[in-house]
């Protein structure tokens, strides 16, 4: 359940009341782990894979009420606002016009009697966020535009130009560092209270950096840039069995010798940040560790690809080394060579299993009775349709498959059905989306891959009685001895 998709009055899902009340119905229902997507503020296509920063949080989950009870804002600052009709979907085009304006008041308070933590907080976190606030600024003093679009001297960062901006621009800048004090307090406020109540908060770390983002332009060197900074190649997938062209995703691709002689210093920077927020994290696309996949910039779809070699196991165990053993997830969805089952294995992370796409073959790996314990198992994620959604689309025979093999009887919840198979099975971590608790269909589905538009957008619907949800969880956690 992604931090968006909470109910809310204000727009979208945030770092409030909801979430504090999401936290106690994990709790009451015996469960353990809640896991989210990025939190980072979104950029191009409002999806969270696609961020400003690696290390930011999203302005939108700033909650609001929670800033009136701090005294940075009246209820009417933000009470008689247009946030959207539908209170089941996400209106980023409203969000991107009020959230700026609501939350300028807040800081423009916050300013006039600063806390005595909010220079300490800049200090710490100066690694990063003098770089983001100050490209969020440049951003906005371009209307926008990618900083592939800006002027050569602040494209290229030159420290004369660089020095004029940050003096130009000091109040921007200053706003943006406070929006990041906000929504860190709001975090730690969540995750404090989460392991009060015994949750773990599992997050998402996306494989590659945003082409607009602070990352990139502040460390050009660490990606694969021609001399006026602009992508040699780019990532996405090749054609498979879902899409004829592949998947385009447009992102740089990692310089990884430049990565290897500073040590995978900037990895281990990224991942250490994680782990200050999140107790576990899931790393996006594993297999491009091993061999990533490169699209001439420029090409249309991803069919004329060509696979380079990856970090592998010396990437892990320097971050080993400098972090110590941290739960990782790994995502390893899809195609897998010998080479990545080999990265795999050695680094001891648990993959992940689909049992979406159980039903495809005749014996596949994502059927319960053929997982190892060292996995997570998954009804679906985020870029799968809900389980209703699956058994109302998927071809015939997986679903008569699917139902021969859980043993749905006639009028039983599918999702059920699905999510009791997966608490029986042998897997030590399993996740299954809110959406199949509520037993959703397709309505409610979060992402659809390769395409742009409609993502990201579903929310839990406000005020639904969530007691017999809770009470079912609790039984079979205890039914399967996973409390």
């Amino acid at each position: 359940m992604h931090i968006s998709s909470l109910p809310s009055l204000w727009g979208i899902g945030t770092l409030g009341a909801e979430a504090f009340k999401f936290i106690d119905f994990l709790s009451e229902g015996g469960q353990s782990f809640w896991q989210v997507l990025p939190v980072s503020p979104t950029g191009y296509g409002d999806s969270p894979y696609q961020s400003y920063s690696s290390y930011a949080g999203s302005p939108y989950f700033i909650d609001l009420d929670l800033l009136c009870d701090w005294g940075l804002l009246e209820k009417s600052d933000y009470s008689e606002l247009n946030w959207g009709c539908d209170p089941e979907r996400a209106d980023y085009g409203l969000l991107s016009e009020n959230r700026f304006k609501v939350l300028r008041k807040a800081c423009t308070r916050l300013f006039s009697s600063c806390p005595a933590n909010y220079d300490d907080f800049c200090r710490r976190s100066a690694f990063w966020l003098d770089d983001y606030a100050l490209f969020m600024a440049l951003k906005e003093s371009h209307g926008g535009a990618s900083w592939t679009q800006w002027e050569a001297p602040l494209r290229l960062r030159e420290d004369a130009m660089l020095k004029e901006a940050m003096l130009k621009l000091k109040s921007e800048i200053d706003f943006y560092k406070a929006v990041q004090y906000l929504f860190f307090r709001q975090w730690e406020l969540v995750k404090s209270y989460a392991h009060k109540k015994g949750i773990s908060i599992i997050g998402d770390l996306p494989i590659y950096a945003a082409p607009d983002s602070a990352d990139v332009w502040a460390r050009p060197r660490l990606f694969m840039l021609d001399s006026e900074l602009m992508p040699v190649e780019v990532a996405g997938c090749p054609p498979d069995g879902f899409t004829s062209c592949g998947q385009l995703w447009g992102n740089p691709l990692y310089n990884w010798d430049e990565h290897r002689k500073g040590g995978f210093s900037w990895w281990i920077s990224r991942i250490k940040r994680q782990f200050e927020l999140f107790d576990v994290l899931r790393i996006d696309h594993f297999r491009g560790f091993d061999a990533y996949y490169a699209i001439p910039f420029g090409a249309k779809d991803a069919k004329n690809g060509v696979w380079h070699e990856g970090p592998g196991m010396e990437l892990f165990d320097e971050i080993s080394r400098a972090l110590g053993e941290k739960q990782i997830i790994a995502e390893d969805l899809g195609f897998l060579s010998t080479s990545v089952r080999e990265l795999l294995r050695k680094s001891g992370f648990p993959g992940m299993k689909v049992l979406h796409f159980a039903f495809e073959g005749e014996d596949s790996d994502y059927l319960p009775h053929n997982y190892t314990r060292n996995c997570v198992a998954y009804t679906g994620t985020h870029d799968n349709n809900t389980t209703v959604g699956w058994f109302e689309t998927a071809a015939d025979a997986e679903v008569r498959k699917a139902r021969d093999y859980l043993r749905i009887r006639e009028g039983e919840s599918v999702s059920r059905a699905m999510i009791s198979a997966l608490w029986g099975s042998v897997a030590e971590l399993v996740i299954v989306p809110m959406q199949d608790i509520l037993g959703l269909d397709g309505s409610a589905r979060m992402n659809t891959p390769s395409t742009l538009g409609g993502n990201w957008k579903w929310r839990m619907k406000p005020g639904l009685e969530l007691k017999e949800h809770s009470e079912w969880l609790r039984h079979i956690t205890e039914l399967y001895g996973r409390i």
